[in-house]
C-alpha cells in the first residue's frame, strides 16, 4: 500500500507548480455565447454606423488629408465609409504578431490563441498598507515596475503603472519609457499623449533595438482611447501616424461608460465599440498597409443615479464575451479589461468584481490584457498589494487555459494497480511523478489549519501580499543591458529634457 506522506522524497514541500513562461498559449476553447444570427445582427449595426452615422476625425488636418486622398466621403470632419471597404482595410492588419523584448526570452506573441497580461495603466494615486493612499511618485513608479518585471505571471510591463506626479508632465514620458527599457527587460508600451512624446518613444525604441530590427519587427506598442462617442481625436490619429508609419503596433480602445459615452443597451454599446475601432484601424492602414493593430474593448456599466462607473457587473462581463467573438471574425487581436473594481481597498468587493471581470476577460480570449493586476478605485489608484494578489491569481488562469491533459499517464492506471481498496494515493508512484505540478499553488492563499495560520501571525491576504512585495524588492537585481545602449538612452533623455520646457500640466 502507498505510504501516507505530504512531502517530497527530499523532505521539502513542493515548489511552484507552473514554470515561468513569456506568455500563455491557450488550449482551452473560447467561450462564444452568440449564434451566427445574433452575430450578424450586431455586425449589421456596425455597418449601419460606419455608413450612416459617421465618425469625427477632429483637430488633425493631416488625418483629414489622408482620408481625402483615399477618396472617402467626408462631411466636415465626419467620415462616412463603405462597411465592406472598412472590413477589407481591417483585414490588412495581421491577426497575430510578435512584440520583441530586449531580452528575447521575454518576447510575446499577440493574437491567435495567445494571451499576454500587463499591469494597470494610468492611475495618479498609489496605495499600500504602510503608506496608505497618496499621489504616486517616480519612486513608486520604479518600485511597481520592478515588481512587474519580477513577477512571472505578468508578461508585459505596460507603461504608466502609476503616474509619477513629482516630475514634470512635459518630460514624464521620458522618465517612464527610460525606466521600462533599463529596469526591466519585458516588452512595454510607449507614450501617446502628444505627437512629440510618441516620437520620443519610437526614437528610444530604435536606440534600444536598432534600426534594422525595428524596420522588420514590432518592438513597441501604444494604447490609445477613442473619444467616445464617435470621435477619433488628434491624440489617436497623431499616435497612429508616428507608430504605424514605423510598423509598430497600436491598441485602439473605446472607453465607453454605457449610459454616458454609449447607449445603456449592451448590444448597441458593443456595436459602437466595434465601429469606432474598425474605422480607426482603416485609417491606420491608409497610413501604412499591414500595420499591426489590436482591437480594444473597455465597456463599463455605470450607476445611473450617481454617474459613477461600476466594474465586474454582468453587462460588461457579457460584452467581453461578445466582442471576443466579433474580433475573431474581423481578424484582429483582442484587448479586454482585467482585474477591475470600484473598491478602494483589497476587500471582498474588490475580490468579487475583479474575479468576475478577469474571468470573462480570460474566457473571451483577450490576447493582450491591460489592467490585469493592481487596479483599485475605478482605475484611480494602483495598489501595491493588489498588484501582487492579482498577479498570483493569473497563474491559476494559466493552468485553466492549458486545458485538460488527456495523455495516457493522466489516467493513472498504474496507481490503481498499486493502491489497495480503502488506501490512498498520496505516496503512489504516479503522485510522486506529478506532485510538483499536479495542482496550481496560489502563493498568497493560506489553506492550512487555523492553528498553523495563527502560529504564522494570523496574517490576512493583504498583509501577506505586503510582506511578499517588500521581499521581492529586496531581492531585485537590474537586468543586464549593453552599456553602449544604456549610454545612448541616457544621452537621448538628457538632451530632450534640455530641449523641452518643464511643464506641470
Amino acid at each position: 500500500m502507498a505510504r501516507r506522506t505530504r512531502r517530497s522524497r527530499s523532505g521539502s514541500e513542493p515548489e511552484a507548480t507552473i514554470p515561468p513562461v513569456p506568455y500563455i498559449k491557450r488550449l482551452l476553447p473560447f467561450f462564444d455565447p452568440l449564434d451566427e444570427e445574433q452575430l450578424v445582427k450586431i455586425e449589421q449595426q456596425v455597418d449601419w454606423m460606419l455608413e450612416n452615422i459617421g465618425f469625427a476625425f477632429r483637430d488633425d488636418p493631416q488625418a483629414i488629408r489622408i482620408w481625402k486622398e483615399a477618396g472617402i466621403k467626408l462631411v466636415g470632419d465626419k467620415v462616412f465609409a463603405d462597411a465592406q471597404w472598412v472590413r477589407s482595410q481591417c483585414s490588412k492588419a495581421p491577426s497575430q504578431f510578435t512584440q520583441l523584448a530586449r531580452n528575447p526570452e521575454r518576447s510575446v506573441t499577440i493574437g491567435g490563441n495567445n494571451q499576454v497580461f500587463a499591469p494597470i495603466y494610468g492611475a495618479p494615486f498609489v496605495r499600500d498598507l504602510e503608506g496608505g493612499r497618496r499621489y504616486a511618485t517616480l519612486d513608486d513608479f520604479h518600485k511597481l515596475l520592478k515588481l512587474t518585471y519580477l513577477h512571472p505571471n505578468l508578461h508585459h510591463s505596460g507603461l504608466v503603472i502609476a503616474e509619477p506626479t513629482d516630475v514634470p508632465v512635459s518630460t514624464r514620458h521620458l522618465d517612464m519609457v527610460h525606466a521600462h527599457m533599463t529596469l526591466n527587460d519585458k516588452p512595454h508600451l510607449g507614450a501617446i499623449t502628444e505627437k512629440s512624446r510618441a516620437q520620443d518613444s519610437v526614437d528610444m525604441a530604435e536606440i534600444l533595438h536598432g534600426t534594422e530590427t525595428m524596420d522588420n519587427n514590432v518592438v513597441i506598442m501604444a494604447n490609445v482611447n477613442t473619444n467616445s462617442p464617435l470621435l477619433i481625436d488628434r491624440v489617436v490619429t497623431e499616435a497612429i501616424q508616428v507608430y504605424s508609419s514605423r510598423g509598430q503596433a497600436m491598441v485602439i480602445t473605446p472607453f465607453i461608460l454605457t449610459g454616458a459615452m454609449g447607449p445603456v443597451s449592451t448590444a448597441a454599446a458593443v456595436a459602437q465599440a466595434m465601429a469606432e475601432v474598425m474605422i480607426t484601424v482603416a485609417f491606420g492602414q491608409l497610413v501604412r498597409p499591414g500595420a499591426p493593430f489590436v482591437m480594444g474593448n473597455f465597456l463599463s456599466s455605470m450607476s445611473l443615479k450617481s454617474g459613477a462607473p461600476t466594474f465586474g457587473m454582468p453587462e460588461p462581463v457579457l460584452s467581453n464575451y461578445v466582442i471576443g467573438q466579433l474580433a475573431r471574425r474581423v481578424g484582429l487581436p483582442l484587448r479586454c479589461g482585467g482585474s477591475l473594481t470600484a473598491s478602494k481597498i483589497e476587500d471582498a468587493q474588490a475580490a468579487y468584481e475583479s474575479a468576475d471581470s478577469m474571468h470573462s476577460t480570460v474566457l473571451a480570449g483577450s490576447n493582450y490584457t491591460l489592467h490585469a493586476a493592481g487596479w483599485l478605485e475605478g482605475g484611480l489608484a494602483t495598489g501595491f498589494e493588489k498588484l501582487i494578489m492579482d498577479a498570483d491569481r493569473i497563474g491559476s488562469y494559466q493552468k485553466i487555459m492549458s486545458g485538460l491533459d488527456m495523455s495516457d499517464d493522466q489516467f493513472a492506471r498504474d496507481a490503481y494497480q498499486e493502491v489497495e481498496p480503502g488506501g490512498h494515493f498520496l505516496g503512489s508512484a504516479h503522485t510522486m511523478r506529478h506532485y510538483q505540478n499536479a495542482f496550481y499553488s496560489a502563493e498568497l492563499s493560506d489553506s492550512e489549519n487555523v492553528e498553523s495560520w495563527e502560529d504564522k501571525g494570523g496574517l490576512d491576504m493583504r498583509q501577506r501580499a505586503y510582506v511578499k512585495w517588500n521581499d521581492m524588492l529586496a531581492k531585485y537585481e537590474e537586468p543586464v543591458i549593453d552599456p553602449a545602449t544604456k549610454e545612448a538612452l541616457d544621452a537621448y533623455v538628457a538632451t530632450r529634457k534640455e530641449q523641452i520646457p518643464a511643464a506641470w500640466y
